[in-house]
């Protein structure tokens, strides 16, 4: 099991700064999610949250801490096609996967992956500074609108292009 990176608190600063007044009453996707600090920082500021973490242990921990929230156990890829059989929508979707991976990458080129997204959704990605988000592989039609550096941390924000 990979250690757990948690986003520092400077950037979960800056990120719900930059989201501003769209987390309230927003639905919002943690994937990757390791600690849950994420989702449950947007639900205190008054989003609804959906959890995925892989690692059993960990996603115990969020259902611990995460109330009623749905908390899903699963694989990433197969937590996206669970999520979209359901219909599930969402206003912000943040993905913090594992840095130098290949996975900042890869998250945004999920075939289908915007099935996941409501009319407007934002799609943030945490990713390593040293590891840009190149979307050479875009079958969601995806945009980058900005990044932002905090260190070694990069905030990548997509939107849907229509």
């Amino acid at each position: 099991m990979k250690d757990v990176r948690p986003t520092s608190g400077r950037v979960i600063s800056a990120l719900f700064s930059i989201l501003g007044g769209k987390v309230e009453g927003a639905e919002f996707l943690d994937l990757f999610a390791g600690t849950g600090r994420v989702g449950i920082e947007a639900m205190k500021r008054g989003a609804r949250s959906v959890f995925v973490e892989s690692v059993k242990s960990r996603a115990d921990d969020i259902r611990r801490n995460a109330g009623e929230s749905l908390v899903l156990s699963l694989e990433f890829r197969r937590a996206v096609s669970w999520l979209m059989k359901r219909d599930m929508k969402f206003d912000i979707i943040f993905a913090d996967p594992p840095y130098n991976s290949g996975w900042c990458d890869t998250v945004p080129a999920i075939p289908n992956l915007s099935a996941l997204f409501a009319d407007g959704a934002l799609m943030v990605i945490e990713h390593s500074a040293r590891e840009p988000l190149a979307l050479t592989v875009n079958p969601n039609n995806l945009e980058v609108m900005s990044s932002r550096e905090y260190g070694e941390t990069c905030l990548t924000f997509l939107q849907r292009m229509t």
